[in-house]
């Protein structure tokens, strides 16, 4: 590693707090950049005065196959933090015909299961099932619709919620490659790898802080509210970073690794090719604890409401995809989504205190158009590296793509220094 290199990161999301933990692991020098107060992007907490106490921005369910997201918190001593139960079991409702079942699959790639009525969907088949595989031999350009009929008992009541889930997009209209890249993480190979995790407490206490106090015990800066305004280029390299208060000249043994929203990056990087069409995830916070016997994670079929998540002192709702209902008003939406939770778990309480947490450019649309869109961690200039889930990290906007390009970025930089 070339003496007096440094690494410069900018955004302290989850792409950016993996690239700058990884490096500073490495003994490589880090100051980290973010343009808000606090760190976490699209997956942080804070106290909210209206609600009462700490809310997450959004509810982020990881699998227990998600490596990246292991492997990022194993390094900072957070892997307690996540929590869920020993074995892959998810409860869904159907609001309109009441009808409830769980989903009971089997730990090995062999899908077993598939062949007991009471382990699977209601009313589907294994042949159901088996047609997904068609998924993980998709072209680019193809869509689900594409690929396989947007339609049945298993599409409507497991496949159509859970790729909505993973890809923030009609999933019939959404890139059949990148839905194939979910199955293969998950479905395809047994109920080991898709185990469903929740941060526990919040977000903040399993991504965030123990992140910030990892970088600061290796002698890591990091600035809050410093938005990055422009960056020099040089024939080959980056060789400044502006601020409004100060530039920050690059030696020859400087890396630079962006890791802020698309459209921020547009602004700072010329001709950078990235995705332009995004989709909207609308989140609800209610102050009631969950009644006893609620299961963590609960899909809905037939609300509006699509996963509500039970903690102690909260009850939490995501709905994916929300462009149709983004733009309601706030009390309009608590009304709405807290009736499908109170006939979901058999509430008879009025609406309680709550929040409605707006995200209306959550992801990039996950068509194959936008796909295309995406450009790699590698760039032109040899020491300046892009990072974010919008990368082209081979899965959709996921926490585990945002881990995953913030380690390519810093594998990169690190393969810099070393020259």
């Amino acid at each position: 590693m070339k003496a007096g290199g440094h690494a410069y990161v900018i955004g302290a999301g989850l792409a950016g707090l993996a690239a700058a933990t990884h490096l500073a692991a490495r003994g490589v020098g880090v100051t980290l950049f973010e343009a808000a107060g606090q760190a976490g992007g699209r997956c942080r907490s804070y106290f909210d005065p209206n609600f009462e106490g700490v809310i997450d921005n959004g509810n982020h369910l990881v699998l227990s196959g998600n490596h990246a997201i292991y492997q990022y918190l194993n390094r900072i001593g957070a892997q307690r933090h996540l929590t869920g139960p020993e074995q892959t079991l998810f409860d869904f409702v159907d609001l309109q015909s009441g009808a409830r079942w769980t989903l009971k699959p089997n730990d090995g790639p062999l899908p077993w299961w598939l062949g007991s009525p009471s382990r699977r969907v209601p009313g589907t088949s294994a042949g159901d099932y088996i047609a997904y595989a068609k998924l993980l031999f998709a072209g680019r350009r193809q869509t689900v619709g594409d690929v396989l009929p947007c339609r049945g008992m298993l599409w409507d009541r497991l496949m159509q919620p859970f790729l909505l889930a993973a890809l923030n997009t009609d999933p019939c209209t959404a890139s059949a490659q990148l839905a194939g890249a979910i199955l293969k993480e998950t479905l395809a190979k047994g109920a080991q790898a898709y185990r469903p995790r929740i941060a526990t407490p919040n977000l903040a206490a399993a991504f965030i802080d123990p992140a910030l106090e990892f970088l600061k015990i290796r002698g890591a800066r990091v600035h809050f509210n410093e938005r990055l305004r422009a960056i020099t280029f040089g024939a080959r390299e980056a060789a400044a970073l502006e601020f409004p208060d100060a530039t920050v000249p690059l030696s020859s043994h400087d890396m630079v690794v962006l890791a802020v929203p698309p459209w921020v990056a547009k602004d700072l990087v010329p001709r950078l090719p990235c995705p332009t069409d995004f989709r909207s995830i609308v989140n609800a916070h209610f102050k009631f604890p969950a009644p006893a016997g609620a299961p963590p994670i609960l899909g809905v079929v037939g609300g509006t409401a699509e996963w509500i998540f039970a903690f102690d002192d909260r009850i939490s709702v995501t709905v994916s995809g929300a462009d149709a209902i983004v733009d309601k008003e706030r009390e309009e939406l608590a009304n709405i989504l807290w009736a499908d939770v109170a006939k979901a778990l058999g509430i008879s309480e009025p609406l309680p205190k709550w929040q409605i947490v707006k995200e209306k450019r959550a992801t990039f649309a996950a068509t194959p158009a936008q796909e295309a869109k995406r450009p790699i961690g590698k760039t032109g200039w040899r020491n300046f590296f892009l990072a974010g889930d919008w990368t082209d990290t081979g899965l959709p906007a996921t926490i585990e793509g945002a881990v995953r390009s913030g380690e390519t970025a810093a594998a990169l930089a690190l393969r810099q220094l070393s020259l």
